[in-house]
């Protein structure tokens, strides 16, 4: 499916990125993916880290484009300054 067509129906909205922004989900991506490693966590949660990293890489993809998805079935991750997670 293209851009355009996803544009037509409001799947993704146009979106001028930063390199905050960017940089923000870079921190992220490298965080989960080093929890991900952590073995003294169980297999599903270093899983769900991975998995989340990867969607992080996603949309981070999608923002270079010049795109945002609309909505998402999945929360957002609450980030802050620094790329670490509220708690």
């Amino acid at each position: 499916m293209s851009w355009k067509k996803l544009l037509a129906e409001s799947k993704v909205h146009a979106h001028k990125t930063s390199r905050k922004e960017l940089d923000d989900l870079r921190a992220v991506i490298v965080r989960d993916l080093e929890d991900a490693a952590i073995q003294e966590l169980s297999d599903d949660r270093r899983f769900a880290t991975a998995y989340t990293a990867a969607l992080q890489t996603a949309e981070m993809s999608i923002a270079c484009a010049g795109f945002r998805l609309a909505s998402t079935s999945r929360p957002t991750v609450a980030r802050r300054k620094g790329g670490k997670r509220r708690s």
